[in-house]
């Protein structure tokens, strides 16, 4: 009991009820605490599942994980297509699977297609995603993966390593910024479509951003890189491919 002053029976009575609802309160502020660190606990044991469970499939995973990387008109999609027919590679595309999962009609191709459609860059989460699908999905059958394009960014690659596995190689095809031009202006020429930004003071842009992301890269991962001359024939090109892929395999 709580002592009031004028001792009155409703006075006391009504203390009482306050204090019975506070109490109340506070058992149900108890209560809602001790379910939200449930939740939480909750969720931190499946992240670490998940974690493990991640870590326990790259484990099993025994086939060379190579980034393709180059500037646009370097020629490593002519070279990608060779790596394939020898080695019976996958081949992994982040534009092609953004694409893929778009024309699906699937709910997350909608919500990918809505934030494409307004110009705006599909968070690198939802790239790493379909990357890691696409990777599971032939795992099991597949000798090697080609991941085309990606990283664009020295964070893209830490997540990737982090998320999915750690890359075997990184295929750089460098080529002078020049040629690139060239190149580009040249397919350009040729084709029946023409592209807004296939312009030489664009694509000068377009270079120089792609040189300074990739730079950081590179600085990233200097013992795993083959930096490979693509201002030759194909066929010397491909040589140099075939020898770096095939230190590769003989370590795995």
């Amino acid at each position: 009991m709580i002592p009031v002053e004028c001792g009155s029976q409703e006075c006391f009575v009504e203390v009482n009820a306050t204090c019975c609802c506070n109490r109340q309160l506070f058992l149900c502020h108890q209560k809602t605490m001790k379910k939200e660190a449930l939740e939480r606990q909750k969720e931190k044991l499946l992240k670490e599942a998940k974690e493990q469970q991640l870590l326990q499939m790259n484990k099993g995973v025994n086939v060379p994980i190579i980034w393709v990387l180059g500037g646009p008109g370097c020629g490593k999609g002519t070279q990608c297509a060779k790596i394939v027919e020898k080695y019976n590679f996958t081949h992994l595309s982040s534009g092609d699977l953004l694409r893929a999962e778009v024309a699906s009609g699937s709910e997350k191709g909608k919500e990918l297609a809505a934030i494409m459609k307004e110009g705006k860059l599909v968070s690198n989460e939802a790239v790493l995603l379909l990357l890691e699908c696409a990777i599971k999905k032939a795992a099991a059958s597949s000798k090697g993966f080609l991941i085309d394009g990606y990283p664009r960014e020295k964070d893209q690659g830490a997540a990737f390593e982090k998320q999915i596995s750690p890359a075997d190689l990184i295929l750089f095809f460098d080529c002078a910024d020049q040629t690139l031009v060239d190149r580009i202006l040249a397919r350009a020429a040729a084709s029946k479509e023409v592209r807004a930004d296939d312009n030489e003071e664009t694509l000068k842009t377009r270079i120089a951003t792609f040189r300074s992301n990739t730079n950081d890269i590179l600085a990233q991962y200097t013992e795993k890189t083959a930096v490979i001359n693509a201002e030759r024939a194909v066929d010397e090109i491909f040589a140099d491919v075939v020898s770096a892929i095939d230190g590769v395999l003989a370590k795995k």
